[in-house]
């Protein structure tokens, strides 16, 4: 197919009215206000016309600055897609995947929360230092000759969630100096005058720099680094002055509208299935279809915002629209270097008796420390609680304890049934499922997510799962597609999460603690339905743990055996489904349990199915419980949540995974 520019400039104008229409609609009819502009006959005229006019008022202070602003930011996302494609060879590359949006976040975060004073001058500043600050990470983690393929993506995953996680630990601590960001999370072109244009627009200007002189040394990067080099081309300069510019656009960006994801993904893709092959097409046709882009998303957000009689974010859509794209350039894009394997940890070839003494002592010391410890206490930090007091803690330590070696259970059956040793809900977006049923039902029904049913999680999870299974059958359950589809979960949940934020008024800091997974407030008829069910479910995955031996050990084998492969792969993902379901909806998401407890179990040796069940949930259960201890005393008298923690501690695991199968 012959790319043709002059084809996509006229789509991008009739979007351009499309989305005019649209937004004047709730000011008056377009064809009535565009004969008056013209029949005004002079500039005099005009302007005594929008003095006396609300509805072209309304058409030059807000929709028309709202659709300029959706083309530059939609043409400086495609460039910069295009641009981090190019230069990493990499064509699921994107500022999203990248990190960026996440450093970006974080540090404004920081900057509101520590120093709200300087929010007005260096928000652009603390953004860009943010996003470079991701980028730096990724780049450390996967190498500079690494950066193609599956491992940025998993990288970018892991750093998304590390500073994910201190993010939100920010603002719960903080929640007073954090009331403006939830809009600018969800992503909102929405516009009140021209004064953000006028900002952005001169910050935009170095992508002259990336249009005139970047085509050329994408060109001769395209022959491969060596030709480059032989060519005269300094490498490394170029690639971090280039990459660093375009984290520039990025951060100018997101921090006028807030996160819009995906553009920079799919705009370059889409590019190249026009035809635009030579550096310099694509480079200029990503930022036309980047435009292109974001100015459809947003007419969509505006007509289903129209529908629904609430305002959807941008953001929110293209996170909606993007998501299923980035599974499906994934399934197009893999090769035989994504189809990256990572064994379990080696360890002992047994596990001994110590091994679990030494368990038990540890969660027997952690019991004592969340039942007796007494922080506020000067004299006597270990007391017996009251009444009161052991009615608050004993719920949350049960939850604690079972929602911990629940979520380390289904990390087992996971990693079994997918061959795959990087499975566990979270990452493969189990959980994200379960959550994403949650925040949905509450964001359609009104009812508070505490309210709902375990069950509306258990089919989220379920669904999650079908999913998995269905578009990984392909590629034989390979790793990069069962993570790309956790990680669009995710990008999903993440962007109507947000959303939602901007919705439930006081109530959104109670969700959002809910969504780093805190026992706070854990009731103890819930503490215990997740202890009976969580008991129950780990003990069916006992009984059958001859049918997740066999089938770890083949399909076919396993159906050699008389085992039905299709009946027994429903029975055991419906036993994670529950297991994700009801932990969920207990104590919100948690993330890596279900990675650590069963790399730890081998590494101390649990060989056989039944075994590291046993030994994944004790460790899992005690981990949960350290972490939820800690969150109680490290910021005294704040708290943080146990999510949180974990996700640091295994976040840093993952990144360890990362180097280790790049140092392999």
């Amino acid at each position: 197919m012959k790319y043709n520019g002059l084809i996509v400039v006229a789509v991008l104008w009739l979007a351009a009215i499309v989305h005019l229409w649209l937004g004047q609609s709730d000011f008056g009819p377009l064809p009535l206000l565009m004969k008056e502009i013209v029949t005004a006959g002079s500039w005099s005229a005009l302007q005594r016309l929008y003095s006396e006019s609300f509805e072209l008022m309304g058409f030059f202070d807000v929709n028309l600055p709202r659709l300029v602003m959706a083309i530059l930011v939609g043409a400086s996302l495609g460039t910069v897609g295009s641009l981090f494609q190019q230069l990493t060879q990499n064509r699921m590359m994107s500022p999203l995947t990248l990190g960026t949006s996440a450093g970006a976040w974080l540090g404004l975060v920081m900057l509101n929360v520590f120093a709200p004073m300087l929010v007005g001058q260096f928000s652009v500043i603390f953004a860009l230092l943010g996003a470079l600050t991701a980028m730096g990470l990724i780049v450390a983690i996967v190498g500079f000759k690494n950066m193609n393929g599956l491992p940025i993506v998993l990288a970018g995953m892991a750093v998304n969630l590390l500073l994910g996680a201190f993010a939100t630990a920010i603002i719960l601590l903080n929640d007073q100096y954090a009331q403006n960001l939830f809009i600018w999370g969800a992503g909102d072109l929405g516009q009140n005058g021209w004064e953000q244009v006028e900002w952005l627009l001169p910050k935009l200007l170095p992508i002259v720099a990336i249009v005139l002189f970047a085509p050329r040394v994408l060109t001769l990067l395209s022959i491969g680094t060596e030709g480059a080099a032989a060519r005269g081309l300094n490498i490394g300069t170029t690639f971090f002055l280039l990459m660093f510019i375009g984290v520039w656009l990025v951060s100018v960006s997101i921090t006028t509208v807030g996160v819009i994801s995906f553009i920079g993904l799919i705009a370059p893709n889409i590019a190249r299935y026009l035809g635009a092959m030579k550096a310099k097409h694509e480079l200029y046709a990503s930022g036309l279809l980047g435009a292109l882009l974001l100015c459809m998303t947003d007419s969509l957000a505006i007509f289903v915002g129209q529908w629904s009689f609430d305002l959807i974010p941008t953001g929110t859509a293209t996170a909606v629209i993007g998501a299923p794209a980035l599974i499906l350039i994934a399934r197009k894009q893999l090769t035989a270097q994504d189809q990256m394997f990572f064994s379990m940890p080696k360890g002992a070839k047994e596990t001994s008796a110590r091994i679990y003494i030494m368990i038990g002592a540890i969660m027997l010391a952690l019991i004592g420390l969340s039942s007796f410890s007494h922080p506020l206490s000067t004299e006597h930090y270990f007391q017996f609680p009251d009444a009161f007091e052991w009615s608050i803690r004993w719920p949350r330590m049960l939850t604690a304890i079972f929602a911990g070696g629940g979520l380390a259970v289904a990390g087992v059956i996971l990693q079994r049934l997918v061959y795959n040793p990087l499975a566990s809900p979270d990452i493969l977006g189990v959980s994200s499922g379960a959550v994403l049923a949650l925040i949905l039902s509450s964001l359609l029904f009104g009812h508070s997510i505490h309210t709902l049913s375990p069950w509306v999680a258990f089919s989220g999870s379920l669904g999650a799962l079908a999913l998995l299974l269905f578009l990984g059958k392909k590629h034989q359950y390979a790793p990069s597609i069962l993570i790309l589809t956790g990680i669009s979960l995710s990008a999903v949940l993440e962007a109507l999460v947000q959303f939602s934020l901007t919705r439930v008024g006081e109530g959104k800091y109670t969700l959002l603690a809910w969504l780093a997974g805190s026992t706070y407030r854990v009731k103890p008829e819930s503490a215990l339905i997740l202890a009976i069910v969580i008991s129950a479910i780990v003990t069916m995955a006992i009984l059958l743990s001859r049918w997740i031996t066999l089938i770890g050990s083949g399909r076919q084998f396993a159906s050699a055996r008389g085992l039905n492969i299709s009946a027994v792969y429903l029975v055991l993902l419906c036993l994670v489904a529950v297991l994700c379901g009801v932990v969920t909806t207990t104590m919100g998401p948690v993330a890596f349990v279900g990675l650590l407890g069963p790399h730890i179990a081998a590494i101390v040796g649990a060989r056989t199915v039944k075994e590291q069940i046993l030994l994944s949930m004790f460790i899992g259960a005690t981990l949960m419980l350290f972490a939820d201890w800690l969150g109680q005393i490290v910021v005294f008298p704040a708290q943080l949540a146990a999510g949180t923690l974990v996700s640091v501690i295994g976040g840093s695991y993952f990144i360890f995974l990362l180097l280790k199968a790049r140092r392999d």
